[in-house]
């Protein structure tokens, strides 16, 4: 029917209109960051446990995708790839107390490492750990992948700080990340496939 013919131009449009949004963006990330070869990809699955959150990738092996390979979206860092399949992969997330990132503040030139943390994770939240007590760090700083020590290239967007205390065991300072990512509604991501390292 006519009915059903102007809901399906509808829908098109929308679908349309989200993969245009989704480009922009994708594109915004290529030019930011030149260097960079991503795999875009669709989230196909998701499970959560009480130990662990894993997303399943509709891109795998076939297309290009290894082990270890940072996942991002326009917003910043999701996670990383632990597990690849032909035609599928799995990413965990940055909250999940998985691979540690190399962080950094551009403000004050502040370096720690952030994580995830069991008890942070139910709230979508990570840690930032082994920051020199001397540090200028403050609420609502910007946090960002470091690219020293870890998988990640330099200059992912990682999260915002919330909060900011002393880990009493090691005197350093200790700070509460909530990452730009929306973990509860990611449904396309960018898996990067290649990256220059960062060397001073």
């Amino acid at each position: 029917t006519e009915l059903e013919e102007n809901r399906e131009k509808v829908y098109d449009a929308e679908l349309v209109r989200e993969e245009n949004e989704f480009l922009r963006k994708y594109l915004g990330i290529k030019a930011e960051h030149s260097d960079f070869t991503f795999q875009d990809a669709s989230v196909i699955g998701r499970e959560s446990t009480n130990y662990r959150t894993e997303y399943t990738l509709s891109k795998g092996s076939m297309h290009g995708i290894e082990k270890n390979m940072p996942v991002i979206t326009s917003d910043g860092l999701v996670g990383y790839v632990p597990e690849v399949g032909p035609t599928y992969c799995r990413a965990v997330p940055v909250t999940e107390n998985a691979k540690s990132v190399g962080a950094y503040i551009e403000r004050s030139g502040t370096l720690g490492v952030v994580e995830g943390s069991y008890s942070l994770s139910f709230g979508h939240l990570c840690l930032m750990s082994y920051i020199d007590p001397e540090s200028d760090i403050r609420v609502g700083d910007v946090v960002t992948t470091s690219g020293v020590g870890s998988i990640y290239p330099r200059g992912l967007d990682i999260g915002v700080i919330t909060e900011v205390g002393i880990d009493e065991g090691t005197r350093t300072l200790i700070a509460t990340v909530k990452p730009f990512a929306d973990f509860d509604n990611i449904s396309r991501v960018m898996i990067v496939t290649s990256y220059e390292l960062y060397s001073e």
